[in-house]
């Protein structure tokens, strides 16, 4: 790993915050780093308020959205909400419908298969909605990209409202209303909503159409903070505030379908981390190994005997999806090896038979293991499908754009992509691509990157210091968890490696004379000689919080160390 140490904010700057919060230079130094100057955008930053969200209507066609939903409930018109199947196209679903459906009983969800139908919007969920006799589709989290979709449903006069957050193509679909912030005649003042979040700001307009508050939607957060952690959107903004109120309802008044969830894994108070990687997979697992129609009857299930029912069945899905990923990770890896492409910038892998609803997360395995902009691909169909994933700092989506000759179809963003092309075009798009990352990518990015906040000594570490630190969560993009630096520390004869394959590294650690922290560093059994040879060494870390016995201590979470 390279380590690269954030610019430090000036001295001046620093001192100013600092006296003004009445917290030490580091934190200060922190907040600057994060856009935080003044003592007001500390206070919105630690105290994030529902007072602060925008207004639904500044969202460009927010009007004929809210007047076409209201014109459809007048007319007894039956409404389809539809949504992609993964956790922001599930949650965007469960939050649209079952508010709907809190005053007006004409109202249906639809869920694309994965296999059968591909991403985003389906034409046999238009047949469905034709032959079924809904008059209006809401399909969130996708559509606009979905010129010729929308245009066929129109044919069949019914009416599309969009509600996504992706990158749009040169043109609009001709729909109703098209909701999203990231079309450029859009004058919504933050961009980074994920598909479930644009849905929330839909509700919101509806409800204050209906004389409803803020506080009458509160509910509904639950499943934003769960979109807003699995769809890595940025942290920043409007994103904190429906995140950190939506943590506060997970934790204090969670939905039913998350208290069947919760009652499997035994865990109480949950981090946005916790979401992430608990509540987020089991949602997935549903539209990857099964039908994300499962996700959506869990999540707006209110027996809490019936959701503990799904519960069971989602969570036996993620248990397939599990092995499903470690067998074709291995596969993969083997195949990189076999054919020698270590050696190119990027990682082009296919195999008819591989999962479809796993590839994308192999696609992050090798990402992480050879670091290069990676592509997993498996037939689906006629076609081959792929899941993109890229290295930070280098735009796959732009990739993709340069390679569009040899493509069918994608969609996506800058990290994470999907794609579908024809079977005789996969040597020449794997040529293509190789040569498109090989001219375009600064080679520092090949090299993993660790980004540390501050270079710290263990003095500075106090209980003190981690609770203010604990106050800057929730983190996600745009607001990580810090990363601190120290140099010249000594083992004190504890460190050993630890794990059942001992791959992880645990050690007692000093600063001269300072007090002593356990470090544990997952994946770091490899370092334990630079740890353990009685030389000073350097560590990179994030500190957090140590539960034994009933005793709560700090300890150092290693990423990364340094002879």
């Amino acid at each position: 790993m390279r380590w690269t140490l954030k610019p430090k904010p000036s001295e001046e700057k620093i001192e100013t915050l600092a006296t003004a919060l009445g917290v030490n230079n580091i934190i200060a130094s922190l907040l600057l780093q994060r856009g935080i100057e003044t003592f007001e955008q500390a206070k919105k930053f630690f105290r994030p308020s529902l007072e602060d969200l925008h207004d639904p209507y500044s969202m460009k066609d927010m009007e004929k959205a809210v007047e076409r939903i209201e014109a459809a409930i007048a007319n007894d018109e039956n409404i389809l909400v539809f949504g992609d199947y993964d956790v922001d196209g599930t949650t965007s679903v469960a939050l649209m419908s079952s508010y709907l459906k809190s005053y007006y009983p004409n109202v249906a969800t639809y869920i694309p298969d994965r296999y059968d139908e591909g991403y985003g919007v389906s034409y046999q969920g238009i047949d469905f909605a034709d032959d079924n006799n809904f008059s209006l589709i809401i399909a969130l989290d996708c559509g606009v990209k979905a010129i010729e979709k929308v245009a066929y449903a129109s044919e069949r006069n019914i009416d599309f409202i969009i509600c996504d957050h992706h990158r749009p193509g040169v043109s609009l679909p001709k729909a109703v209303a098209v909701l999203d912030p990231k079309r450029e005649d859009c004058e919504y003042p933050f961009k980074e909503l994920c598909g479930c979040g644009v849905g929330f700001k839909l509700i919101q307009a509806l409800g204050k159409n209906r004389n409803q508050t803020i506080d009458d939607l509160l509910l509904y957060l639950d499943l934003v903070a769960t979109a807003i952690g699995a769809d890595i959107v940025p942290i920043t903004g409007e994103n904190r505030i429906l995140a950190h109120y939506g943590l506060k309802v997970i934790n204090s008044n969670p939905r039913t379908g998350f208290q069947a969830i919760l009652k499997q894994v035994k865990k109480t108070e949950l981090t946005i981390t916790d979401v992430v990687f608990i509540i987020a997979p089991r949602i997935n697992a549903a539209g990857r190994m099964k039908h994300g129609n499962h996700a959506v009857t869990l999540l707006t299930e209110t027996d809490i005997n019936k959701a503990i029912v799904w519960a069971a069945e989602i969570e036996q899905f993620n248990t397939d999806r599990r092995d499903a990923d470690k067998r074709i990770t291995e596969e993969a890896l083997h195949q990189i090896s076999e054919n020698k492409e270590e050696d190119r910038l990027t990682t082009v892998v296919y195999h008819e038979s591989w999962h479809k609803g796993v590839i994308g997360i192999v696609a992050s395995r090798l990402t992480e293991t050879y670091y290069r902009p990676t592509l997993v691909f498996t037939r689906s169909g006629e076609k081959l499908a792929a899941s993109a994933r890229s290295v930070k700092g280098f735009d796959v989506y732009n990739a993709l754009e340069a390679c569009a000759t040899y493509i069918e179809q994608f969609g996506g963003h800058k990290y994470a992509a999907g794609l579908t092309l024809l079977e005789e075009d996969f040597g020449n798009f794997k040529a293509e691509f190789e040569k498109v990352v090989s001219e375009t990518i600064d080679p520092q990015l090949l090299k993993p990157e660790l980004t540390i906040d501050a270079e710290i000594d263990f003095d500075n570490i106090t209980p003190k210091f981690y609770r203010i630190l604990k106050q800057f969560a929730p983190f996600g993009p745009g607001n990580m968890t810090p990363v601190f630096m120290t140099q010249h520390l000594r083992d004190v004869g504890y460190g050993k490696c630890v794990g059942e394959d001992k791959s992880h590294l645990r050690v007692v650690v000093k600063q001269g004379n300072s007090i002593q922290f356990t470090g544990i560093g997952f994946g770091l059994g490899a370092k334990h000689d630079i740890a353990c040879n009685g030389k000073p060494f350097n560590a990179a870390y994030v500190i957090d919080e140590n539960e034994w016995q009933g005793n709560v201590t700090l300890q150092l979470r290693l990423k990364d160390i340094k002879a």
